[in-house]
């Protein structure tokens, strides 16, 4: 069973930093691609950031450009996303999700996370 597990989601001042983490358990890590993307209260998820199977090529939405990283472990099976700068507007429940054929906006993510919130003050 595919089990995608976010945490490191909470409450931060407007400038402030967070990393959430996805654990992945009960698929071959290294063989997907992984993402992260937010759905903010009353607006359709959106896309964040993706990166490929040997962590060699992150794709990052405009809006999150310069100031979120995402980067994966594969000792650990973990997928991280470190958030600099954070807005009033990365207010959302950000999820993990997998894809094992393609990476970015576009790609085919099959199994999904339960998401992990994070709340940014002004």
């Amino acid at each position: 069973q595919v089990q995608l597990v976010e945490s490191g989601g909470g409450l931060v001042q407007a400038g402030g930093s967070l990393r959430l983490s996805c654990a992945a358990s009960g698929l071959t890590f290294n063989l997907y691609h992984m993402g992260w993307f937010r759905q903010a209260p009353g607006k359709e998820r959106e896309y964040v950031a993706s990166i490929n199977r040997g962590g060699s090529a992150p794709i990052y939405a405009d809006s999150v450009k310069g100031r979120f990283t995402i980067s994966r472990d594969e000792n650990k099976n973990t997928v991280y996303l470190d958030m600099n700068n954070l807005k009033p507007t990365d207010t959302a429940v950000y999820y993990c999700a997998a894809s094992i054929t393609s990476w970015g906006p576009g790609g085919n993510y099959v199994h999904w996370g339960q998401g992990t919130r994070v709340t940014v003050s002004s």
